[in-house]
């Protein structure tokens, strides 16, 4: 890529130097997420809906059967505030399709990140 660039001058240099700069910045900051939910309120919701499968408290408890606990999924390298949305706006096999609203989905985000490192 970067004989590409240098091939179309300096524009091409510095539209590379500017993207590079900006992946870099965001690789960096990605374990610092931005969660916009309400983590009291996820925790609610975890307890009413996902509770009966899942362990959803912050201690090391054992979840219900073959399914992680939320501890567990938080402690995951993979688990991020975006790889959490698109798990739970997308329909799964193995648990119940709930419609939960953009507001729902943030604050059981907000709780499952809530629960790393503890």
């Amino acid at each position: 890529m970067m004989a590409l660039v240098c091939m179309r001058g300096s524009s091409g240099f510095v539209l590379a130097y500017i993207l590079l700069n900006a992946t870099l910045t965001t690789a960096i900051s990605a374990p610092a997420q931005i969660v916009n939910g309400d983590v009291n309120m996820g925790q609610q919701l975890a307890q009413k809906w996902c509770s009966d499968c899942h362990a959803v408290g912050a201690e090391k408890a054992e979840a219900h059967g073959p399914v992680p606990s939320f501890l567990s999924i938080a402690e995951m390298p993979s688990t991020t505030s975006i790889s959490l949305h698109a798990f739970l706006q997308t329909s799964h096999e193995r648990m119940p399709n709930l419609q939960l609203t953009q507001t729902q989905i943030d604050d059981v985000v907000a709780y499952i990140l809530s629960l790393k490192g503890k």
